[in-house]
């Protein structure tokens, strides 16, 4: 996608997500053989749910059909919000991953495994697991520090309302 369109789309786009008490995360467009597909990705602090999704995906369709933003190729729209394995690369993406498990790579090289505790403008507190029965330890990481970022996902770790029952 032309960096014009991009631009145009995100500037057509982001009323309406914003409208909704969404971020435009993020808009991608690709081949599906002939046709075109427009991906927009929304999320917000709570998440997203789908009826949310549903609701935009018709806001969006009825703005792009006003619109000659899309050009008259047919183009199949896909609202929805990001995956759990999403990379974390905007501030807002680390505060909505306080208690949850990431794996950092470090500029430095190397990688990191550890829960996000807190968040401020310059980086992250971080607890990281104990291995083989030993206990966590603190670790505070820079924003500057980190290559790329990613939440792993947990399939045995209890709810904090369950641990509080």
């Amino acid at each position: 996608m032309s960096t014009t369109q991009s631009d145009r789309l995100r500037g057509l786009l982001e009323p309406l997500v914003a409208a909704k008490g969404l971020d435009l995360e993020e808009i991608e467009m690709s081949r599906a053989g002939k046709r075109r597909m427009l991906r927009i990705i929304v999320d917000s602090d709570e998440g997203v749910e789908l009826d949310a999704c549903a609701e935009l995906s018709r806001e969006v369709s009825d703005k792009l059909d006003e619109t000659d933003v899309m050009g008259e190729d047919e183009y199949v729209l896909e609202v929805s919000s990001p995956g759990a394995d999403r990379p974390l690369t905007e501030h807002r993406h680390y505060v909505r991953a306080i208690d949850r498990l990431v794996k950092f790579q470090l500029v430095e090289g190397g990688e990191l495994i550890a829960r996000i505790l807190e968040v401020d403008d310059e980086g992250l507190d971080l607890e990281v697991p104990g291995v083989k029965g030993r206990k966590a330890t603190a670790r505070r990481i820079a924003f500057t520090d980190i290559a790329k970022a990613r939440v792993e996902i947990e399939f045995n770790r209890k709810d904090k309302k369950e641990e509080e029952a």
